[in-house]
């Protein structure tokens, strides 16, 4: 097994989770199996019970691992599924090493950090490294681990010395450390200076922790000047070559390429002697595929002049992470239909009430986003905040016939409102939203564990089954003629009342999708309408690069107003609706 450790110094945020990924991606294209692991030094189990804007969304896995929202980008790159496994938390290695104390594993043993902590860190790795994680079904052959926060933080001491004993365990050619780092100009601008000394500093401390970097992934704003390239090298004891510049680039996606003309592969390879790993020839054909088409689609959006506006109508878009799959289906739907996309922020509870206190700019200003915007989209979310402002969006949307999405409590408002205002039920409410109405159109799932938030929601992926008389879906067209269902990653404790189904499809609100046993709603629909969906499920989380939702998919070409060819290309398995020359 060869490792590659990507960590980070001088500040957090700077992208070790797109370098990561880029330098999986890159590995992958030669024709190398290649997982990935985060590590998040926290004391939490998962991220389930963090709040978006505290540390961004919360990615949910295959198995309902609930997890860092870097694991999405791995997932999205390396067109991989991963485990809850494949995200190593302080709190998770703590529970196992009780744990197993409680059950007398260490023999009577004084349990300790070092080397209990330790091995039980390296043990995690060196077992997670070789699940198989694509198609093939083959043991990976790189490793790519990514260290969340920063080399110096008191809460990842344990994952560094154990990764040093790693390096050791791994022997001599089979593990390289890419060190991230930030080179700022002072004053900011193009008539700056690239400064240096953070950088210095950051090798410093990685290498006092035990760690030896054998590259340096410098973030800066610009594109780093040789004088620049060549000071970080000699100050680090290193070579030109061991020092790769990331500057800021239009898209994220153009990452892999400005790696790939650095050619970090070529020194990677020569690092960790990859060309002694045998590669069947089907996977270095579809390593090929997989680059052309990664090149085609990120330089295809550098000449694209059609701009689609989606007006993204949430509760935390103070954090644009808080949302960030669903922010990338948008762009993977956008390359598929060769547009440009503007995603248009908007918090819900600017459209509830024109006396709140900013009131009237933000009212107004809220409302011509939504109203000049050429789809309306209601993402996931929990708490009454911001609901009443959402379910306005959506009357307009479908009222309009505006092209509109709403995704699991998006689903959950727009059954809401369509239960209020065309089924005419009285008193509809939601019971986490509105505990004391009379008639619940949203309830609880009976099976939820009220009183303990983490990992008791429905979590990981489910089967969602299309309904007989159905065919004149237009999101079914897209899944294909033949398509009898699709499985989808859910993350939610709320349903769509069961006792009420009837009652709202009288009233045209249709449920083309529902699971296995047809009492639980995955997806509404209404036929007389350009597209007005709401899915119970999260298919931003199976959205790829090269594959993007099929829900995001037709919302997003029927807001450019080309949904008929878009099906018709899906159909005909097109990567785009632009053939490729």
């Amino acid at each position: 097994m060869k490792y590659v450790l990507v960590s980070g110094g001088v500040i957090s945020g700077v992208g070790k989770g797109i370098i990561a990924s880029s330098t999986g991606l890159l590995l992958k294209t030669t024709g190398l199996a290649v997982t990935s692991i985060k590590i998040d030094p926290y004391i939490n189990i998962d991220a389930g019970t963090m709040a978006p804007t505290e540390h961004g969304e919360v990615y949910v896995t295959d198995d309902g691992g609930e997890m860092d929202l870097d694991l999405g980008n791995y997932e999205r790159y390396l067109l991989t599924t991963l485990s809850r496994d494949h995200n190593i938390t302080t709190g998770k290695i703590y529970q196992q090493v009780i744990e197993r104390e409680r059950i007398g594993h260490y023999l009577g043993k004084t349990v300790q950090v070092v080397p209990h902590v330790t091995n039980a860190i390296q043990d995690w790795i060196e077992r997670v490294a070789r699940i198989p994680v694509d198609e093939s079904r083959a043991e990976p052959d790189v490793c790519i681990i990514e260290l969340g926060g920063t080399v110096g933080d008191i809460e990842s001491a344990p994952f560094i010395h154990a990764i040093s004993q790693l390096q050791r365990r791994a022997g001599k050619g089979n593990f390289i450390q890419i060190h991230v780092s930030y080179v700022p100009v002072i004053p900011p601008g193009p008539d700056g200076e690239q400064k240096t000394k953070p950088t210095q500093r950051a090798i410093s401390d990685v290498r006092s922790a035990g760690l030896n970097p054998d590259l340096i992934a410098c973030r800066c704003e610009q594109p780093l000047e040789d004088a620049t390239i060549q000071k970080i090298a000699n100050m680090s004891s290193m070579e030109q070559y061991q020092v790769v510049a990331v500057h800021n680039v239009t898209t994220t996606y153009h990452v892999p390429l400005l790696l790939e003309k650095q050619k970090l592969i070529h020194t990677i390879s020569n690092l960790l002697d990859l060309p002694s790993i045998p590669r069947p020839a089907d996977r270095i054909e579809q390593g090929n595929r997989m680059w052309k088409d990664w090149i085609d689609l990120a330089r295809g959006q550098d000449y694209l002049h059609d701009t689609v506006s989606i007006a993204l109508v949430g509760k935390y878009t103070s954090l644009k992470d808080a949302y960030i799959s669903v922010s990338k289906a948008l762009e993977h739907a956008a390359m598929y239909c060769r547009k440009k996309i503007e995603v248009i922020w908007v918090d819900a509870s600017h459209l509830e009430d024109e006396t709140f206190e900013n009131a009237p700019a933000e009212y107004h200003k809220a409302w011509h986003a939504v109203c000049t915007a050429d789809g309306v989209l209601v993402p996931g979310g929990f708490g009454t905040r911001g609901t009443e402002g959402m379910m306005k969006a959506i009357t307009w949307a479908r009222t309009k016939k505006k092209p509109f999405l709403g995704v699991c409590l998006g689903m959950q408002l727009a059954t809401l409102e369509y239960s209020r205002n065309v089924a005419g039920i009285e008193d509809a409410g939601s019971e986490e939203l509105h505990p004391k109405a009379k008639n619940h159109a949203i309830i609880y799932m009976p099976e939820v564990d009220k009183d303990k938030l983490g990992g008791t929601m429905r979590l990981g992926k489910h089967p969602c089954i299309f309904q007989e008389g159905t065919e004149w879906s237009r999101l079914r067209a897209l899944c294909g003629p033949t398509a009898t269902q699709v499985e989808e990653r859910h993350r939610h404790r709320y349903e769509v009342n069961p006792a009420m189904i009837d009652t709202l499809e009288k009233a045209g609100l249709s449920f083309i999708g529902r699971d296995v046993k047809g009492e639980r709603m995955e997806i509404i629909e209404i036929r007389d309408h350009p597209w007005f969906v709401g899915v119970q499920f999260h298919p931003e989380y199976l959205s790829r690069v090269l594959m993007p939702s099929k829900a995001f998919l037709g919302f997003f070409a029927a807001s450019a107003g080309c949904l008929d060819e878009v099906t018709e290309a899906m159909n005909q398995g097109q990567r785009s609706i632009v053939t490729r020359r």
